[in-house]
């Protein structure tokens, strides 16, 4: 329920009150003795739908825009007769005129809007680095991108052109500020005892998942602007929903800047695709949303103009996603590529050792190295296997060759195959590491040359007398 107060000009008053009148509208009138440029203040409840209604009859009845309007939320209205004016006015969507008073509160001046934006993209770069999901999503609480986003749609609807051109200039210098903080964070951290030397930031699963947008990139960052434009046309869970918009933009924008920092084109490249993407869609979900919701200008002489500007706007809005659409379409067909090859490739791997020739060996792990951007750049998948062998058994002739031939029949894809053995036994401790198992382990490749190496915990001593590390194989 809304709580409206309108002070009449000096002469519209018997006008004014004919009109609410004549909605069936319960009111109060206050003599004015203000200034003398209005007669009376008239005040009364409405729901939030019937507020656009009843202030357009009250600007036919005289009231012009230069008059005192004021729209107040309601705590509590306590009053039978209030069913009444809640079925003549059904629905819970805010006027016009609660809209446009949203969408300007929503962009906030500039000082405090780019100190967020950085304060926002600082923790969300420190939580990407630190591999941190619980910290990014506390930046995206500071973030205050919903605001330009929802003020650009808002004044595109409305016809407002100030408010319009203001919400795109704020999201793109925001976003642009993001990236360049991000940027000049992971420099700095970068030499610094914060971040390990040669730390490979392509390898940490926040920055991973953002630097590999597919076809459900774009749902979310639909999602999150039909929701964000719901909840201001609607009055509630703005700030909730504008973590989730927050989300789809701040991070993808911080991954960008790292990939600059650390001079990783492909994820700057890739990232930015992302929060092009997002961007796009949550203008474009936004804007569609308050046109169906019917938010036309006051003005009928300004609707015609609105619906060419929306139709521009939402034309170059769909062609960008379009193009945009491309890429997101090559990531996703290579990355259901690289997943059937992981799985056909460690199901041929299984097969091969379940053969009665080699039920003496057991296949210990199986790791398959091929991601998407080996789809995009034409490099063959790489596929490593560690297998168990009792001390007594030798190495079967051309292991890696045959398993190379199996999997490339069954997927079409030649790859580098590398078959690892590895034999238990007790030997000597080696001092100084103590309470470790020692074994033997024997590498063959995929022409079946055998090298023999000594497994001393999670390290290994090849026969060059040099300790290599070596990670554990996905299973």
């Amino acid at each position: 329920m809304r709580l409206v107060q309108v002070l009449i000009p000096e002469g519209n008053r018997q006008p004014v009150l004919r009109a609410l009148d004549d909605q069936g509208i319960d009111y109060a009138v206050f003599d004015e003795t203000g200034r003398g440029e209005f007669e009376a203040m008239v005040q009364f409840p409405v729901p939030p739908t019937g507020v656009e209604p009843v202030l357009e009859d009250l600007r036919a009845a005289g009231v012009s825009e230069s008059a005192y309007t004021i729209v107040l939320p309601t705590e509590t209205v306590v009053s039978e007769r209030i069913v009444a004016l809640e079925a003549l006015y059904p629905g819970d969507r805010l006027s016009r005129e609660e809209l446009k008073a949203n969408a300007q509160s929503l962009a906030p001046e500039l000082l405090t809007y780019f100190a967020f934006i950085v304060l926002s993209t600082v923790i969300a770069t420190g939580g990407l680095l630190l591999d941190s999901a619980a910290t990014i999503i506390g930046a995206m609480v500071v973030a205050p991108l919903m605001g330009p986003a929802i003020t650009a749609s808002a004044g595109s609807v409305l016809a407002d052109r100030d408010l319009a051109a203001r919400g795109i200039a704020l999201q793109v210098t925001g976003l642009v500020l993001a990236i360049v903080v991000a940027a000049a964070a992971g420099a700095l951290l970068r030499g610094t005892v914060i971040i390990p030397p040669g730390t490979d930031i392509r390898t940490i699963p926040q920055i991973l998942e953002r630097t590999s947008p597919d076809f459900l990139s774009l749902f979310i960052a639909f999602g999150s602007g039909i929701a964000g434009a719901i909840s201001v046309s609607r009055g509630s869970g703005s700030t909730l929903v504008g973590v989730a918009i927050a989300v789809a933009l701040i991070p993808p924008a911080a991954t960008a800047g790292l990939g600059i920092a650390w001079g990783f084109s492909g994820v700057a490249a890739s990232a930015t695709v992302l929060v092009l993407v997002n961007l796009l869609s949550i203008n474009l979900s936004a804007l569609a949303i308050f046109w169906f919701s019917g938010y036309r200008p006051e003005r009928r002489t300004h609707r015609d103009s609105a619906r060419s500007s929306v139709l521009r706007r939402g034309a170059v809005l769909v062609v960008a996603l379009v193009g945009l659409s491309v890429v997101l379409g090559l990531v996703t067909f290579a990355s259901y590529q690289t997943t059937t090859f992981e799985q056909q490739a460690t199901a041929e791997t299984e097969r091969f050792f379940d053969e009665a020739a080699l039920s003496a060996y057991e296949l210990e792990a199986v790791e398959v190295d091929y991601d998407t951007q080996d789809i995009l750049l034409g490099n063959d998948p790489a596929v490593s296997a560690v297998v168990g062998r009792p001390n007594a058994t030798g190495i079967p002739p051309d292991t890696a060759t045959q398993l190379d031939r199996r999997i490339e029949r069954a997927t079409g894809r030649d790859p580098a195959v590398r078959v690892s053995f590895v034999v238990a036994q007790e030997t000597e401790p080696i001092p100084p590491t103590t309470g470790t198992s020692t074994g033997v382990r024997v590498e063959a490749d995929r022409g079946g040359a055998p090298r023999t190496t000594v497994a001393v915990g999670s390290e290994y001593e090849n026969s060059r007398g040099a300790i290599t590390p070596t990670s554990p194989a996905r299973p």
